[in-house]
């Protein structure tokens, strides 16, 4: 009995070992933002059947073993869906997946551009054989942790931007089989880890200098347009360079006059000695380097002597100015008129101003204009005593109106025929006698900075150029008598903010889901037009409800594209504004982002950006619903209530999505315009596969969308 004892009890603590042994996991749960993100991207990769146990509603993917999914307690710390033939996106909440090390999405059908929003923390990261277009997404410059990158065989083109100088635990580099061009970003001298870069068969041009001092064993930059000379450091490497234009010639000296760009000599002309030789059968003479310096000397010196002839020329201009500086003014009025009017901008004293004529080198160094279309002349010195003023150039696309034209169309701007006020000025509804209706936007002159109503017709120029079906037409303009107004199409419908907020008031039919929706993607598709179409990019500063006016058929129209250059950033209203522009006042293309985020949360939750009749918990629109968007059930109470209920639950949770990336508080990870007109698209599209909706009459709404 006693063995049948013993024997009973080690099989007891074999059992208990074996349960203890057991990984927990596979009854834990996975982190919420972790398994919500994963829904999300198989949501956005149309559900496929490769994905095994993934799910779109619930599930637990590290306890249930999700396919190509590897976790670390209840964190995601690996997704591999290589090789799976899945199309679609990656969806919008990647950045949740602050755990996730290891991403590889390689040879897959995704198209389209990278995504902009992903995980931040990677180690790895391959998204080779894609079909990706465009160019590397700025967020990848902020993973630090990075160690492998390859985005190779895709569609990348242009230019590759200068973001790497904190990428400097990057050890490997693919960026082969692409149309990348242009010279290689100085950054990549920032590369301290590299050991293995293949840039083969892109189009990339200038020189591989900025390679030189980079620790790399393996280095591929063949059939591209390379030339100069490949540096002595990386001739002991494994280096493969055919399919380039190469200078000929083995260790040739730098030529006469090329600059010192990156503070090291041209390969070939390292290490050597200056002094003449003639062991081992070395050759005698003055070699490369004793030949730069004779020709820098005689370049210095050829500089110095053009200097002196310069300032010998210019001295009797000088004299007269100086001359005429000491006469009290009522001499100067003795001067021939010519001079009067050359001198009448010289400052009482000018003899630091004079001094721009003596240095000629000035000319290379002034920066550009910061008007877009200001012209640049190489002769104009902002230093210089006198500066003729830029002839500004009426647009010939819009209408040049009187103010007489102005005041009677719109009965002397009364206020009977008042629509619209806002920072910049107000805006009156103006019928003429053709019949013809526009409307005008009179411009209050203590809202033009400084003397810039001097630029008002470039503004105008500017503005005029600016075509596209969502954004309000341009029609003309007056400048007359220190007036600036501004003729636009007439929108009979009014804004955004009227539907929304004044719907009593107005006596309009509430917005139904589906023109919110088709309202949000006319607008995403101005931006995009306005900051990714446009070059150089047009940032609006104010994307709020009252700046989206709607036509007969509820189109969206962003008004006011443009006129921000004429407003200084502190004069910007902050009501919709970012948080970076509150702390700021600086604006960029990302405060337009976050701007348009919180118009999507209006037009989803019916409520204004800021209202004070409400609990102080609810009174700020984004601080309110910003924790709740990713809660199904907390968002079906944040829906307006005009819409009755009447919306597609699934629709409603990806417009949720895309609201969360948008209001971000970070401007680095909310996605550019692009991303979100096409999340859009796909929430249009795909809106009639929802079948959760509430009531008959929802099932109706539903089907009846695009």
């Amino acid at each position: 009995m006693s063995f049948l004892a013993s024997e009973s009890l080690e099989m007891r603590l074999l059992l208990l070992a074996i349960l203890l042994l057991t990984p927990t996991c596979i009854n834990g749960d996975t982190d919420p933002s972790d398994a919500s993100a994963l829904r999300v991207m198989y949501q956005g990769l149309n559900s496929p059947g490769q994905l095994t146990k993934w799910t779109s509603n619930g599930g637990d993917p590290c306890g249930e073993d999700w396919k190509g999914v590897k976790c670390s307690g209840s964190k995601v710390t690996e997704i591999d869906l290589s090789g799976l033939g899945l199309s679609g996106n990656l969806g919008y909440q990647l950045t949740s997946l602050t755990s996730l090390t290891n991403f590889d999405i390689s040879n897959n059908n995704l198209g389209n551009q990278i995504p902009y929003n992903l995980p931040p923390n990677l180690q790895r990261l391959n998204i080779a054989g894609c079909g990706f277009s465009g160019s590397i997404p700025y967020s990848i410059s902020l993973m630090t942790s990075l160690k492998y990158l390859n985005v190779a065989r895709n569609q990348l083109n242009g230019e590759l931007p200068d973001m790497f100088q904190k990428l400097t635990a990057l050890s490997t580099l693919d960026l082969s089989y692409n149309s990348l061009t242009g010279n290689l970003p100085e950054s990549f001298s920032s590369l301290s880890s590299a050991t293995n870069m293949y840039l083969q068969n892109n189009q990339f041009t200038g020189t591989i200098d900025v390679l030189a001092d980079l620790p790399l064993k393996n280095l591929n930059v063949a059939n591209n347009k390379f030339s100069g000379w490949v540096p002595t450091q990386l001739k002991n490497i494994n280096l493969q360079k055919d399919g380039n234009l190469w200078n000929s010639g083995t260790a040739p000296p730098p030529p006469p006059g090329t600059p010192a760009g990156r503070n090291r000599q041209p390969s070939g002309n390292r290490n050597q000695p200056t002094n003449n030789s003639s062991d081992g059968g070395k050759k005698s003479g003055v070699n490369g380097g004793a030949i730069a310096g004779i020709v820098i000397s005689i370049l210095v010196v050829g500089a110095v002597i053009a200097f002196f002839l310069l300032k010998k020329r210019s001295k009797k201009p000088h004299t007269d100015i100086e001359k005429m500086e000491n006469q009290p003014f009522a001499s100067l009025a003795s001067q021939p008129q010519g001079v009067q009017a050359e001198m009448k901008p010289v400052p009482a004293s000018s003899k630091e101003n004079v001094k721009a004529f003596e240095i000629p080198s000035a000319i290379n160094l002034k920066p550009p204009p910061i008007e877009r279309h200001k012209s640049f002349d190489d002769d104009d010195i902002s230093a210089k005593p006198v500066v003729p003023k830029k002839i500004s150039v009426a647009p010939t696309n819009v209408l040049s109106y009187t103010i007489a034209d102005l005041q009677i169309a719109t009965n002397s701007f009364s206020a009977d025929n008042l629509v619209g006020e806002g920072s910049t000025g107000r805006v009156f509804r103006a019928q003429f006698e053709d019949g013809k209706i526009v409307a005008v936007k009179k411009i209050n002159s203590s809202a033009l900075r400084g003397d810039l109503s001097e630029n008002f017709i470039d503004a105008v120029s500017d503005i005029s150029r600016l075509r596209h079906p969502n954004v309000t037409e341009l029609v003309g303009y007056c400048c007359e008598h220190g007036q600036h107004l501004l003729v636009y199409e007439f929108l009979k419908n009014g804004s955004l903010y009227d539907f929304l907020h004044l719907a009593d008031e107005y006596n309009s039919k509430p917005l139904t889901w589906n023109n919110r929706v088709q309202i949000a993607l006319g607008a995403a598709r101005a931006l995009e037009y306005l900051h990714e179409v446009c070059s150089p990019s047009v940032i609006h500063k104010s994307i709020k409800s009252a700046n989206i006016l709607l036509d007969s058929d509820l189109n969206p129209h962003i008004s006011d594209c443009g006129l921000a250059s004429l407003v200084p950033d502190a004069d910007q209203e902050l009501d919709n504004s970012a948080p970076e522009v509150s702390m700021s006042g600086q604006y960029t293309i990302k405060s337009d982002v976050y701007g348009f985020g919180v118009t999507m949360l209006e037009l989803l939750t019916g409520r204004k950006p800021f209202d004070s009749s409400r609990t102080r918990s609810e009174q700020s629109l984004v601080r309110w619903a910003t924790p709740q968007l990713h809660d199904i059930d907390a968002l079906a109470k944040m829906v307006d209530p005009a819409l009755k209920g009447l919306y597609p639950v699934k629709s409603l949770s990806r417009f949720a999505d895309v609201i969360a990336l948008c209001v971000q508080p970070e401007p680095e990870f909310r996605p550019p315009m692009s991303e979100v007109v096409e999340a859009l698209v796909r929430l249009v599209q795909r809106t009639n596969m929802s079948k959760r909706t509430v009531g008959n009459d929802a099932r109706h709404e539903e089907s009846s969308e695009p």
